[in-house]
């Protein structure tokens, strides 16, 4: 078995060989509308992706034809990249999104899939905000998609919430839930995974909450100014019950 590279962060191989796991986000109607928005907010320009991953989202935007380049410091998951139609047009640098910069201006730098929340410190996501507003062109767009806290599910007391149990098909099974502290807006997203013979995995990943308040003030310290708020991909309207925001900030 290929040893765990540590400069992948907390996506080593281990992670990166089951990210691409078929259905869930995966599925080509979780992928499809995230594409669909991205193209159209680019409008032909060329666009860059924070954590570019796998190339889930990056590859079937360069297969429409669209200009796209990535940053992610995994080389674990970005290795997958090339295998998938379109993945060999994606321009990849292996760095840190809140610091790395790529050649170029781009019309659109998007984050999806809560990756935002991966950088643990206020002053770090305030970074990303920056240094996605000095690779955009003038007009230009910064997208992220996340969660909302879900802190309205804790009672007095509780730090813990659960947000998805899955059985397996032959025993076993998949359990996540996270793990809050208000004090520090510090969480970790936990997952335990049992095989049906019984043998376990468990990991768990950091992350930093932020409300879309605080995102706009970052946007604003870094000269960017709010556009859209959508509750998701399908462009409805964000709501106090909303569980996430596509939000989209733009350059003047």
């Amino acid at each position: 078995m290929e040893e765990d590279n540590l400069a992948d962060g907390w996506f080593p191989e281990s992670v990166a060989a089951g990210y691409d796991a078929p259905g869930g986000v995966n599925a080509p109607e979780a992928v499809d509308p995230v594409v669909d928005v991205l193209e159209d907010l680019a409008d032909g320009g060329p666009l860059l992706e924070f954590a570019v991953g796998t190339g889930r989202i990056a590859a079937p935007l360069a297969a429409r034809g669209m200009a796209v380049s990535g940053i992610d410091m995994s080389r674990a998951m970005t290795a997958r990249i090339t295998g998938k139609p379109g993945g060999d047009k994606v321009e990849v640098t292996i760095g840190n999104m809140t610091t790395t910069r790529v050649d170029g201006q781009f019309s659109l730098v998007y984050l999806v899939f809560n990756t935002i929340s991966n950088v643990t410190t206020q002053d770090g996501q305030v970074d990303v905000f920056r240094n996605a507003a000095a690779h955009l062109r003038p007009g230009g767009l910064f997208l992220v998609e996340v969660g909302v806290p879900d802190l309205r599910r804790l009672p007095p007391g509780q730090d813990t919430v659960p947000f998805r149990m899955e059985p397996g098909r032959e025993g076993g099974g998949y359990l996540g839930f996270d793990q809050y502290d208000v004090a520090t807006q510090q969480f970790t997203s936990n997952h335990v995974t049992v095989t049906a013979d019984g043998k376990g995995r468990f990991w768990r990943i950091p992350f930093r909450y932020a409300w879309p308040a605080e995102m706009d003030l970052m946007a604003r310290i870094a000269g960017l100014s709010l556009k859209h708020r959508w509750a998701g991909w399908d462009r409805s309207p964000f709501t106090a019950e909303s569980t996430t925001h596509v939000s989209v900030w733009q350059k003047p």
